[in-house]
């Protein structure tokens, strides 16, 4: 009877030990493995960008040498013209698509009107198309209109923005639209009694009670608008008005003549402003993405 105490206890440790890796320890290793996976090209790129050969033969060993002047070539280069163009294309583009979006989703939300399951629809389908589809036509667009109004033709940081929000115009509307109905209309039918206005009603209203789907719907903006390189290689020519991923393509388009160095470092400082964007935001994002999807 001494010995047989002892054993049960051994064995309901190893059950319990069993039932544990079973459930939960499994998921350890693969939450490392994961995270090595999506921590070695960050790694791998930051170590290229302090590397003095300026190449990516040096990063078969990672952080083997150390040098700055990667970073400091970049103010010889258009770097933070690029960085500039960029950050007013995003921003913009990310601010329009909020307040397209907001008010687009408000109006199929609240109000009912003659050919809105037709517009719904409509917005449906065009989703459902690859933006690729449309360059050629954008570009033909673009050309014309430049004829008559300059500012919205080629090589015009504008007509991009235009050309962004266009077609982002579709998704955000819809991801808006179920966070809206997911807003009691009684609140409008309250403040309406109060004597309220449509426009009081949306600005003082509905748009503080949206603001986590307004900060995933500009997040969202202003990362594809800040990674986008086709639209922006076909609407601007000049080198001063191009932004970071048409410009940094230009040093690494020719691999005998490829800068990978300052093209690393180009892309660690690059990351930064999406970086401090998506801290600030982090709390908006999970409550945002799912809030409005259980419902339309």
């Amino acid at each position: 009877m001494s010995t047989a105490a002892p054993v049960t206890q051994k064995s309901r440790e190893g059950a319990r030990r069993r039932r544990w890796w079973g459930e939960v320890g499994w998921k350890y290793p693969v939450a490392i493995l994961v995270i090595l996976y999506a921590a070695f090209p960050l790694v791998f790129v930051l170590s290229a960008s302090f590397d003095q050969t300026g190449n990516l033969r040096g990063t078969e060993r990672l952080f083997n040498s150390f040098t700055l002047d990667n970073y400091a070539g970049l103010s010889d280069t258009l770097f933070w013209t690029w960085v500039g163009n960029t950050l007013v294309i995003g921003f913009s583009a990310a601010f329009g698509a909020v307040l397209m979006g907001a008010a687009a989703a408000y109006a199929f939300s609240r109000f009912r009107f003659k050919g809105r399951r037709a517009s719904l629809t409509g917005l449906l389908i065009l989703q459902m198309f690859p933006q690729t589809v449309a360059f050629v036509a954008v570009f033909l667009l673009l050309l014309s209109l430049g004829e008559v109004v300059p500012a919205l033709g080629i090589n015009s940081k504008l007509a991009l923005i235009c050309v962004y929000l266009g077609t982002a115009l579709g998704a955000n509307t819809f991801l808006m639209y179920g966070f809206f109905n997911s807003i009691p209309t009684e609140m409008d039918e309250a403040a309406k009694i109060d004597g309220a206005t449509h426009a009081q009603i949306f600005w003082k209203l509905i748009m503080p009670l949206v603001t986590p789907i307004l900060a995933v719907v500009g997040l969202l903006a202003f990362i594809s608008a800040f990674g986008d390189f086709i639209l922006a290689r076909i609407v601007l020519v000049s080198s001063e008005n191009w932004t970071l991923a048409v410009g940094m393509y230009q040093w690494v388009s020719d691999q005998l003549t490829a800068r990978w160095g300052i093209f690393s470092a180009g892309t660690v400082i690059a990351a930064v402003p999406v970086l401090i964007l998506f801290l600030v935001l982090q709390r908006y994002i999970v409550g945002g993405l799912t809030s409005g999807s259980v419902k339309g």
